[in-house]
Order: structure tokens, then sequence, then C-alpha cells
């Protein structure tokens, strides 16, 4: 959680229109499962910067959406973005161990990539069980193994040195890929009718005319090898960011960069 109260969220915050377009068809898959449900209180988990906390909002203005992320400079964005909204609004919490007022219980619970940075991922979705309504419905996305998701696996492979394995079930962006674990703790949480769907989809990088530099600036920042970049000597990192123009231009069609990722989708309700 640590990152995401210092450079993580900063950059994240600061690069907002980049992350929301890199998350594009993944966001429009979450919202599809909301079509046709009356929606009274809604809570996002990890909101970031809001996309999928206003989108809600905007299609349902009777329901009262709260967006819940532990970045400062993520909530500030979010708040400045729905400041037109009536009823959305925007804590900086973590979600695993917040409790919000008691009038507040919300019948949905969702999340863009939100969960897999869970420290204690049974004492989170048990927290969050506790603070919904009675038969509320969660829906999450994340990631399913590096082995589905080249737009990760791909710009590693061109770092010079190749990172060493970590902690496969660490909080991070594999950390929820395995689909029984998962499953598990949802229902040590208490949460029962758990279902998982495969979502494959392109994920953006780059955008426009100039989309190789797109993608080459959003591999620097945020992508999965930014962290190593940033810690690079000056001519080091001119060459991998040589590399990553070769992988953006071999990737760019029609003026989009865009490499495949593969996510769950996880849809459970409250005991």
């Amino acid at each position: 959680m640590s990152e995401w109260l210092g450079d993580a969220g900063k950059t994240w915050a600061a690069e907002w229109r980049r992350t929301d377009r890199s998350f594009f068809q993944l966001t429009e898959r979450l919202l599809a499962t909301l079509r046709g449900q009356s929606l009274q209180q809604m809570l996002d988990i990890g909101c970031g910067a809001g996309e999928l906390s206003l989108a809600i909002a905007r299609g349902n203005p009777r329901a009262a959406v709260l967006g819940v992320d532990v970045s400062p400079q993520l909530i500030a964005v979010a708040r400045e973005r729905g400041e037109h909204l009536a009823n959305t609004s925007f804590v900086c919490e973590d979600a695993a161990n917040w409790r919000p007022e008691p009038e507040f219980a919300p019948d949905l619970l969702i999340s863009r990539h939100g969960v897999m940075f869970f420290e204690d991922p049974p004492a989170a979705f048990t927290n969050l069980a506790e603070l919904a309504a009675p038969a509320a419905q969660l829906t999450f996305s994340c990631f399913r193994a590096p082995a589905a998701n080249p737009f990760f696996t791909e710009v590693l492979t061109l770092l010079p040195q190749t990172p060493a394995p970590s902690d496969p079930f660490a909080p991070g962006p594999f950390a929820f890929a395995d689909r029984d674990r998962v499953a598990a703790i949802l229902q040590a949480g208490g949460w029962r009718d758990i279902e998982f769907t495969e979502v494959d989809f392109p994920m953006i990088a780059g955008f426009g005319e100039n989309a190789i530099e797109e993608a080459t600036t959003y591999f620097r920042l945020i992508g999965p090898a930014a962290r190593a970049a940033r810690e690079m000597d000056e001519a080091a990192r001119a060459r991998f960011l040589d590399r990553v123009r070769t992988l953006a231009t071999r990737n760019c069609h029609e003026n989009v960069v865009s490499l495949l990722a593969g996510a769950w989708i996880v849809t459970a309700q409250r005991v």
C-alpha cells in the first residue's frame, strides 16, 4: 500500500488520462455487468482517479456512489472530476479496514483492479461483507496469470536484467491470478455464489498521431517496468526506451499501440 501513498499515487494522479484510456475496454465490461440493476448505494473500492465511480453515477443518478482509495493524490483528482455530480463522493481511506457512516450500506461493491493490493485479503473481504447491505453484490476485476498478459511480460523482457521472481501472492498486479485461492478468500470472508469470467482486452499504451511516443512515455512512467527505468542511469534508460519504441512500433495499428491483457471479472453475493 505504501507505494500508492508515494510515487505511484503521484504518477497515476498526474497521468489519469493515460490510465483511463488503457483500461477503457475493461471498464466497459464492468459497466455491462450492472445494466438492468436497480442500485441504491454503491462503493468503488480502490477507485483511483474515479473513472468507474463517475460512469456509474452518470448512469444511476438516483444512486449514492462513494469511491474509496488510499492515495490522497488520486482522491483529489477524483473529487475534481466529480464536482458536478451531486450523487458522487470520494474519501481517502483504506477499504480493507474502513467503516462508513451507519446510513451507508452499499448494495453494490465494485472494483476495477483495486483489490489485488490488500495486505490481508481475507480480513479485507470480511470487513467489506460486514459493511455491505444484506445480499449485496460484489463485482471486481483483477489480472489473470502473467502468461495471459503480454502487456506486462513483453516490456519486462526489454529490461537489461530480468526481475527476480517474487512471491506470487504478495500484494500486486497478479496477487489474484489464482481463481481457487481467490474463491477461498471470498468464501472465508462471507461471500457466496462466486463466479469467474475470463476477459481478454487490448490494453492501450498509446493513441493518436504520436502513438509510439505516447506508448514509450506510458511504459516509462506507469507500466510494469517503470520503477526499473527510473533507477537506470541515463545511457541505460535511453537504450531501454529505444527497445520500448521498437515494441510499440510492432504493436501499433491505425495509430493505436496496444498489447493483450487478460483479466478475471469476479462476482459474488454477501452471505
